[in-house]
């Protein structure tokens, strides 16, 4: 393990000390009617546009194999990074459809 995993921990005068990592447990992954998915149009320098859904509660695959389903029903590429899923263009109207047709609770937000 690095050492720079080791936050908060500078020295201990316990000989016993052994160091105790954090354990993150991943969500279980809610149904789709229990989802409260937000669909957000981003800006990007050089006129670049990417649809961005947040708000997933669940695990990383079953959030890259929803970003997977989106990309597909767009035509478009993307990637799902920081628990958001990205998928270039404005794409905000078929993402809100394919997913309120899956059953997900999903509107737009932002501007």
């Amino acid at each position: 393990m690095s050492k720079k995993n080791r936050t908060g921990i500078v020295y201990s005068t316990n000989p016993d000390f052994a160091y105790q990592p954090d354990q993150k447990s991943e969500a279980e992954t809610l149904a789709p009617a229990q989802q409260n998915l937000k669909i957000w149009l981003v800006k990007l320098g050089g006129n670049k546009v990417v649809t961005t859904v947040r708000g997933f509660v669940g695990t990383e695959s079953d959030l890259g194999d929803l970003g997977k389903k989106l990309k597909a029903a767009c035509g478009a590429g993307g990637s799902t990074k920081d628990d958001e899923i990205l998928i270039q263009g404005d794409h905000r109207d078929k993402v809100l459809a394919w997913l309120t047709d899956k059953g997900y609770r999903a509107k737009k937000a932002g501007g």
